[in-house]
C-alpha cells in the first residue's frame, strides 16, 4: 500500500504482547527455575501458570483491560514480577511506583495516571488508604494479606488453571508508564510502548550482555519498579534465573552469598551500589567468578571508582547511558572498553558510543550539532525514545525538537563517536561569566586519597553571580582539611573553576535509587543552615 507522497504506509502494525516473552521461556524450560526469594522458588511453569491465573482475575472480576492503567507500590517480590506480566497479558499498563514515595507523593501519581486499580504490598496500608480515599473508583489487591484488599495470592489460587485473553498490541501501543523522578519538579510518566519495549530488550540483550543463555543467572539489587525492571525482562527473554534479595534492605555479604550459590551472572545497579559492593570488607572473601556482566547506569562513574571495581571484580563491567524517555537505550560502554590503566586506549569519562540503531548528536541552543569536542546538548533518535509524556503537551513540545528528544544533559563527543557527559544543563552554574561543569572538578577532587564521595554544585555569590561548593565525605578512617584538598587541586584546575567552599559530611543524601542527586544536597545545606553563608 504506497501512500500520496510515494512512501509505503504500513500494512499491519501488530506486534508482540510482551508478555509472550515469559510464554516462550516457560515453553522452552517448564521446569527450570525461574525466580528465587528466599526459600521461595518458582519454576518456568509455575510462572507462567501463575501470571495466567491473575491476568484471568483481572479480566473476569475486575474488568481490567486494554489500556486501562495498574498502579503498583511494593519493594521487591516474586508477585511484582507476576503481575507485571499479567497487566501486559490483559492489555493494561503497568504503572510502577517507587516503593519509598509518601502516600501523598504515590496518590498524585496514581491520579495522574488515570489508574483505576492498584496492587499495594501488604506493607504499604498508609499508601493504599490514601490512594483510596482520593481517587475514585480506585480498586485494591494486595500482594500479602491485608484489610484493603483481596491478595493476589488467593486470586491466583481461585483461578488457577484458567487463561485470559490475551491482548492484541500494536507498535505504539502503551505498556509501562515509566515516572522521572522529579528532581526539577513534580513526576511525569514516560509512555513506553510494546513495540518500543521490543526493542530495547533486543538491543540490552546484543549491546549489553551478548551471549547470554539459561544457564545464566541474574542477581537483582534495585529497584523493580524502574532500570531493574527493565534488565529482569531482558532475563526472562533468554530464560535466565533471577534471584531477589530475601529483604528490601541492601546487605553486601548477602548478596555475595548469593552469587556464590546461585552462580550469578548478571546484574544491574548503579555506581554508588558498585561501590559499596566493592569497597565492602566482605568483598575480599567473596566468590566473584561466575560475574560476566555488572552493569552500571544511572549516573556517571568517577574513573577512580571505576579502577577499584575492575581491580576488584575484573573486566565485567559494562556502562550504559540511558534516561527514562529512551529505557536507558543511549549509549554503552562493553565490557572490553573499560581499562585499567590510563594509557592511549583508555577514554577517559567517556560513558561510550551509540547504542545499535540509536542516533546521537550534541546540539547548540538553536538545535545545530555542534563540532566533536564542543559542549552541548545531548540529543537522540531511535527506536528506544519514548512516545512522551502522557497527558502533558507541554512537557512534550519542551523534550521534542525537529524529531530530536532533549535529554536536557551536556556532553561533546569525540571525533570516534564516543560520548562525554558533562553533567544535567541544571548542575552547570557560571562564575565570573565562565561556565563550570561540576563532574570535572569532581573527578578531579576524588584523586585524593581520602575522599571517597563528592558532589560540587554552584552556590550565590555576591561577587561572582554563582562559586563551586564542595561537599566532601571522607574515606573510613580518613581525615582531611579545606586547606589539604584545595593544595591538592592547585595546578589540576583552571582558577575560576576552584571551590570556593569545602563541606565535609559523613555521608551524601542519596534518591531512593542509589543517585547522588544536586536537589537533594542543596535542600540539606539549607536544612543545616548553610546556604546563606558566605563562601
Amino acid at each position: 500500500m504506497s501512500d500520496p507522497k510515494g512512501g509505503v504506509a504500513p500494512v499491519s502494525t501488530r506486534v508482540m504482547n510482551l508478555a509472550t516473552l515469559l510464554t516462550q521461556s516457560a515453553r522452552r524450560d517448564p521446569e527450570g527455575i525461574a525466580l528465587v526469594m528466599g526459600e521461595a522458588r518458582w519454576t518456568w511453569a509455575d510462572f507462567e501458570a501463575r501470571t495466567d491465573a491473575l491476568a484471568a482475575a483481572l479480566q473476569q472480576r475486575y474488568g481490567v483491560q486494554k489500556g486501562d492503567r495498574v498502579m503498583c507500590q511494593s519493594q521487591n517480590c516474586l508477585e511484582m514480577l507476576q503481575a507485571m506480566f499479567a497487566v501486559w497479558r490483559v492489555g493494561a499498563v503497568w504503572v510502577p511506583a517507587n516503593f519509598r514515595q509518601t502516600p501523598e507523593e504515590v496518590v498524585y501519581l496514581t491520579r495522574s495516571s488515570g489508574a483505576s486499580l492498584m496492587l499495594c504490598n501488604a506493607a504499604f496500608p498508609d499508601h493504599a488508604a490514601a490512594s483510596a480515599e482520593h481517587c475514585d473508583g480506585l480498586q485494591l489487591l494486595s500482594f500479602g494479606a491485608a484489610d484493603f484488599g483481596p491478595s493476589v495470592e488467593d486470586l491466583t489460587a481461585t483461578h488457577a488453571g484458567q487463561k485470559p485473553q490475551v491482548a492484541a498490541v500494536n507498535r505504539d501501543d502503551p505498556c509501562w508508564f515509566f515516572f522521572t523522578s522529579g528532581t526539577t519538579g513534580r513526576p511525569k510518566a514516560s509512555v513506553l510502548t510494546h513495540g518500543q519495549m521490543a526493542f530495547v530488550v533486543t538491543n540490552h540483550l546484543a549491546d549489553l550482555m551478548p551471549g547470554l543463555t539459561s544457564a545464566d543467572a541474574s542477581l537483582v539489587v534495585a529497584p523493580l519498579s524502574h532500570g531493574a525492571g527493565v534488565h529482569q525482562l531482558t532475563q526472562i527473554a533468554r530464560g535466565v534465573k533471577t534471584v531477589l534479595l530475601p529483604t528490601d534492605r541492601f546487605d553486601v555479604p548477602t548478596a555475595w552469598a548469593l552469587v556464590k550459590e546461585w552462580r550469578v551472572s548478571t546484574m544491574f545497579t548503579v555506581p554508588t551500589i558498585l561501590k559499596l559492593l566493592v569497597e565492602h570488607p566482605s568483598t575480599a572473601g567473596a566468590d566473584t567468578s561466575s560475574l560476566r556482566y555488572v552493569i552500571y547506569a544511572g549516573a556517571p562513574m568517577y574513573r577512580v571508582d571505576q579502577q577499584k571495581a575492575l581491580q576488584v571484580l575484573g573486566p565485567v563491567l559494562v556502562q550504559y547511558f540511558g534516561l527514562g524517555e529512551c529505557t536507558g537505550n543511549i549509549t554503552v560502554l562493553p565490557n572490553d572498553l573499560h581499562v585499567m590503566d590510563d594509557g592511549p586506549l583508555a577514554r577517559i569519562g567517556t560513558c561510550g558510543h551509540a547504542r545499535t540503531g540509536i542516533e546521537i548528536q550534541i546540539q547548540d541552543d538553536a538545535g545545530q550539532e555542534v563540532a566533536p569536542g564542543q559542549t552541548g546538548e545531548i540529543c537522540v533518535i531511535g527506536p528506544a525514545v519514548f512516545a512522551g509524556y502522557y497527558d502533558n503537551p507541554e512537557a512534550n513540545a519542551k523534550a521534542f525538537r525537529d524529531g530530536w528528544f532533549r535529554t536536557g544533559d551536556l556532553g561533546h563527543m569525540d571525533e570516534a563517536g564516543f560520548l562525554y557527559i558533562t553533567g544535567r544543563q541544571s548542575d552547570m552554574f557560571i562564575s565570573g561569566g565562565s561556565n563550570v561543569y561540576p563532574r570535572e572538578i569532581e573527578e578531579k577532587i576524588l584523586t585524593h586519597p581520602a575522599i571517597s564521595e563528592v558532589a560540587v554544585l554552584g552556590m550565590p555569590d555576591p561577587l561572582w553571580g554563582e562559586v563551586g561548593w564542595a561537599v566532601c565525605v571522607p574515606a573510613p578512617g580518613a581525615a582531611v582539611t579545606e586547606a589539604e584538598l584545595t593544595a591538592h587541586l592547585e595546578g589540576k584546575l583552571a582558577r575560576y573553576k576552584m571551590p570556593k567552599r569545602v563541606v565535609l559530611w559523613e555521608a551524601l543524601p542519596k534518591s531512593a535509587y542509589g543517585k547522588i542527586t544536586k536537589k537533594m544536597i542543596r535542600d540539606e545545606l539549607t536544612a543545616r543552615g548553610l546556604a546563606g553563608e558566605p563562601a
